[in-house]
């Protein structure tokens, strides 16, 4: 870094106490706290402009910097080339990316450029051009909430291979209190959950939660009115919390999470890089004693631990924890088809058949699947995790569907019953057969509903004469109505032939 030049005040007092006081360099120094050689650089600075004290009143400060110290005129094939400093800084966003590499990267293009302290320098008063930024004033009790770049390596107890583990970082902006732990994943359970368990740490809830714009707390980010994520929505109205989104890529938004996840980073993750874990309560278990050492860590710039601001300033302000833990669920906008059956997780659930046609929600928890029509609830299920199957409440089936589905293979047997013994028989030989289940009921019901249009007596002699034939089917029995035929009576078969010409008898055949 380059040396840091005295102040004006300090120059002129130096001078005074050369020329008018006649003091030697050293006691000059002693008095003003700089070196010997410090002073003796800027008496001789002072005798080369020619300038004696008393300094002459006209002399302001800016025109004696400039004669104390005058830009050097170099010739033009001496000039210096300036790095082109908005491609730096914009590198410098890059990570892993340095000052010190940017600058080797400049010195191996321009052999005669600036040495590295100057290199920063002249990047220091480049970016003071740049658009100020405005400090940020929080109120006790909010909060922001970040994942760190970092991940950390697990063991699975379950599977027995390493993944990587996300870590949750909360921090109250007032006391810079910090709380972390890891998940397997940035899901919305998982970030949902982490914020419960922040809110226990820290004995209440934020009264405002401030958030970046990852997909688990905002599914349509917005300058001015973003939209957040259904179920988390649901969450922060659970808690009483509000929740304000960061505008995109804008990091100073969250300043104190920034400085929270840069901490978490260096002192609690840095020194557990090479610490085997097996699962994530023996890696959370590490990263809450870390963090115990850093929240009782006294501040240089407060001269108070984080614990310490936490109980004076942020705590009386935040909100009381809920009485009951919040339920997570997952949101689904949907179209109700023809079926009135709408899909959630490969299962299929029921809806009143008048919404055919309109867009229903879908709220689902671990045990209950709910269907709102305009923010009512119309339908609720409990959950299935059957793919590919349906779970029907009846009365959201039409007239005509609801008839139809109560014709079920006993109560078609019971019709059959009332009928006669031989439908009955008929009707249980062809739900008993081969084909299958659902299209022999359909069999049977066209049987049943035969006595509908003709007498039940005549509809059991038709389903005896097709049995004795063995023609089980529903159509024989409707031919055989209607064609009329019929058997003779059940129990004449010993009976004597009536004497014929055609009828020749037994005595015949021999």
């Amino acid at each position: 870094m380059a040396q840091a030049r005295m102040s004006m005040r300090k120059i002129k007092e130096v001078l005074r106490l050369k020329w008018s006081c006649g003091l030697s360099n050293r006691a000059i120094g002693r008095s003003c706290r700089v070196s010997s050689s410090t002073v003796s650089e800027y008496v001789q600075r002072a005798k080369r402009a020619g300038l004696s004290w008393p300094l002459p009143d006209d002399l302001d400060e800016a025109t004696l910097w400039e004669r104390l110290f005058p830009v050097p005129v170099r010739p033009p094939e001496a000039c210096i080339p300036m790095p082109d400093w908005p491609v730096v800084h914009k590198e410098l966003k890059g990570k892993g990316v340095t000052r010190q590499l940017l600058w080797r990267e400049y010195r191996a293009a321009h052999e005669n450029g600036f040495g590295y302290s100057q290199f920063c320098e002249h990047y220091r008063t480049w970016r003071q051009l740049l658009k100020p930024t405005m400090r940020q004033r929080h109120e006790p009790g909010e909060a922001m909430v970040d994942y760190t770049g970092l991940t950390m390596r697990v063991m699975d107890p379950a599977t027995g291979e390493k993944r990587k583990a996300e870590i949750f970082v909360f921090s109250l902006a007032v006391s810079r209190y910090i709380y972390a732990e890891a998940h397997w994943s940035q899901d919305l359970p998982s970030w949902i959950r982490g914020h419960e368990h922040a809110h226990r740490a820290v004995g209440g809830v934020p009264p405002l939660t401030i958030i970046d714009n990852l997909r688990s707390g905002v599914s349509r980010a917005c300058r001015y009115d973003p939209d957040l994520n259904p179920t988390f929505h649901a969450f922060a109205v659970h808690c009483g919390t509000a929740v304000m989104p960061t505008r995109v890529a804008a990091p100073r938004d969250k300043a104190n999470a920034e400085n929270a996840v840069l901490i978490v980073e260096r002192d609690v993750l840095a020194p557990l890089r090479n610490v085997d874990f097996f699962g994530l309560a023996a890696l959370n278990a590490a990263i809450a004693e870390r963090l115990a050492i850093v929240n009782h860590r006294q501040m240089a710039h407060i001269g108070q631990n984080r614990l310490a601001l936490l109980e004076e300033l942020d705590r009386p302000a935040l909100l009381p924890l809920p009485i009951r833990r919040f339920e997570v669920s997952d949101w689904k906008l949907v179209k109700v088809p023809l079926d009135y059956h709408v899909e959630f997780d490969h299962h299929f659930y029921s809806v009143p058949y008048t919404l055919i046609g309109q867009t229903v929600e879908i709220r689902a928890t671990a045990d209950v699947v709910e269907l709102l029509a305009g923010g009512t609830r119309v339908a609720s299920h409990p959950r299935s995790h059957r793919r590919g199957d349906h779970t029907t409440d009846p009365a959201h089936m039409p007239e005509s569907h609801r008839a139809h589905a109560e014709w079920t293979p006993e109560r078609i047997a019971a019709e059959a019953e009332r009928i006669g013994p031989h439908t009955a028989a008929m009707v249980a030989a062809i739900l008993e057969g081969p084909g299958h289940p659902r299209k022999s009921a359909r069999a049977c019901l066209g049987i049943v509903r035969l006595a509908r249009r003709h007498a039940p007596e005549h509809v059991d002699e038709a389903c005896r004469y097709a049995k004795t034939v063995g023609a089980l089917r529903f159509k024989s029995v409707q031919h055989i109505l209607l064609a009329g035929l019929v058997l003779p009576p059940e129990g004449d078969a010993n009976e004597p032939l009536p004497a014929h010409a055609n009828v020749r008898g037994a005595a015949y055949y021999r």
